[in-house]
């Protein structure tokens, strides 16, 4: 009886196979290849291509209980970010937010929005020492932003523009947002 001979190709493919199959590999390795793109920042939406918000009618939950009403961040600047614990894109893209949030705390607004229980997302920012506020929505936006897939991200305006509209990972530390951020800060409201 004669066995089938095996190259080194096929049992590679194989193992690749199996790895990305296994739960306990597949996100590391999922997380790793979104690194990639999470090189590269956002752009920047053409002001004709920018809306407004029509309201800020939006209520979100803190960690602690407390409410928080969106028509707080009403003149500030404000970067909303939609993500999950589980999503590897997400994962890929948090590093950059602490880094930005590090610089940018004090003068403006980050509502980091995940449908996830508390439970599950306070060990998520522990183990990773992520220390920017973290919200689950009590109320509706859909009607403001119309968010179907995560990561989705926005950069507001002190005016209410949407200056940034990004769906999947990015590296929102880099150069180009960081002087956006800088330019949005310092203009007066027109």
């Amino acid at each position: 009886m004669r066995y089938p001979k095996f190259k080194l190709k096929d049992l590679l493919y194989l193992a690749i196979v199996a790895i990305l199959v296994i739960p306990q590999t597949r996100r590391p390795i999922q997380v790793f290849i979104n690194k990639g793109p999470a090189l590269f920042g956002p752009s920047v939406l053409p002001p004709d291509n920018q809306h407004q918000l029509a309201n800020y009618h939006w209520i979100l939950e803190k960690d602690n209980g407390d409410i928080f009403n969106f028509k707080d961040t009403k003149g500030r600047v404000v970067l909303i970010n939609f993500w999950a614990t589980w999503c590897p894109p997400c994962i890929a893209e948090m590093p950059s937010f602490q880094k930005l949030y590090n610089d940018f705390q004090n003068e403006m607004e980050f509502v980091l929005v995940s449908n996830e229980k508390f439970e599950t997302i306070k060990p998520y920012l522990l183990k990773n020492n992520y220390t920017f506020p973290v919200y689950r929505p009590l109320s509706d936006f859909s009607d403001q932003l119309n968010v179907t897939s995560i990561p989705r991200t926005f950069l507001i305006d002190k005016s209410g523009n949407v200056v940034i509209d990004k769906t999947g990972v990015s590296n929102w530390n880099g150069k180009v947002v960081r002087n956006v951020i800088n330019e949005l800060i310092t203009d007066k409201e027109e």
